[in-house]
């Protein structure tokens, strides 16, 4: 096969993983930086130009978009789904576990487990919006925050209602979150590839830290999961329409909650907790999977 990675740095450890599992399986494989691609939008015969080269006859790609480039991201991989190549996740399904909200609001449309969460922008009922959640502490958000960036543990209602009204000021929308305290400081991260659970760990805060992210010096373990976690995980990936996920949530005393899902989510941290292939993993969900012209995403929402 010849799969393309779309990536903007070969030498990351994901970037990295995923060329030498696939060129291990005998595939062709090349890493383009999507950024650096334009596009000829037309009817009869759309392409992808790179480094002044039609990029054509790829079987497979394999999204790795950054946060902060979705919209430029997407449209690339939305352009190789016009030219009928099979994507191990769909611009639409990405596009739609990018938006904090609409991820949320989804999953609660499936019944799946959330924290209890509050949204505002201007609102003047600040009190109100801290007592929708339950009350301090509450974890706030920044809707466009990523990797614990513009997330902040306020543990009473002043310090609650201080970050909410400087948050406000910033013109920013928010998410206002239950503090799920039984969790202490730790999450699971699922790694879900085609409905199942291939891989999971434990992530745990370093001391006096409530974000579990292992670049904050979190550290992570292998873990065994409980049915109820791995359905979860499973449903919740099912929910956003995507292929490879990776599925964030918290232990708290009613059962798993999630948290995040990620579509590009890092394999260095996973790989090294479990010792699993989950870069080989990936490539043969590809092999079995491909097929060109199959887009599957038909959630209307």
């Amino acid at each position: 096969m010849k799969i393309a990675i779309l990536s903007q740095d070969a030498s990351l450890y994901s970037t990295r993983r995923l060329r030498e599992a696939a060129i291990e399986r005998e595939h062709q494989v090349q890493v383009i930086n999507y950024l650096r691609c334009y596009m000829n939008i037309t009817s009869h015969q759309p392409s992808v130009v790179y480094q002044g080269q039609p990029l054509e006859e790829y079987d497979a790609i394999i999204p790795r978009i950054g946060a902060s480039r979705t919209f430029y991201g997407t449209a690339v991989v939305r352009q190789f789904e016009l030219m009928g190549v099979f994507t191990a996740n769909e611009s639409q399904a990405i596009s739609r576990s990018r938006d904090k909200l609409r991820c949320l609001q989804i999953l609660a449309r499936e019944g799946i487990g959330l924290p209890v969460t509050g949204f505002a922008h201007a609102t003047q009922d600040i009190d109100g919006l801290i007592e929708t959640v339950g009350g301090a502490p509450v974890v706030i958000k920044l809707l466009e925050g990523t990797q614990g960036i513009g997330v902040v543990l306020a543990e009473t209602h002043q310090a609650a209602k201080s970050v909410i009204e400087a948050f406000r000021g910033l013109e920013a929308n928010i998410l206002v979150q239950e503090f799920i305290k039984e969790a202490q400081g730790a999450d699971i991260r699922c790694f879900v590839i085609g409905g199942k659970v291939v891989a999971a760990m434990k992530r745990q805060g370093a001391e006096g830290e409530f974000r579990s992210n292992l670049h904050r010096g979190g550290k992570a373990d292998k873990v065994k999961l409980t049915p109820e976690e791995r359905s979860t995980a499973v449903r919740s990936v099912k929910a956003m329409g995507l292929r490879v996920a990776g599925v964030d949530m918290l232990r708290s005393h009613h059962g798993p909650v999630v948290m995040e899902i990620n579509s590009s989510p890092g394999l260095e941290g996973i790989e090294n907790a479990t010792g699993i292939d989950v870069a080989g993993k990936i490539i043969e969900f590809i092999q079995k999977n491909a097929v060109p012209n199959k887009l599957t995403d038909r959630i209307p929402y």
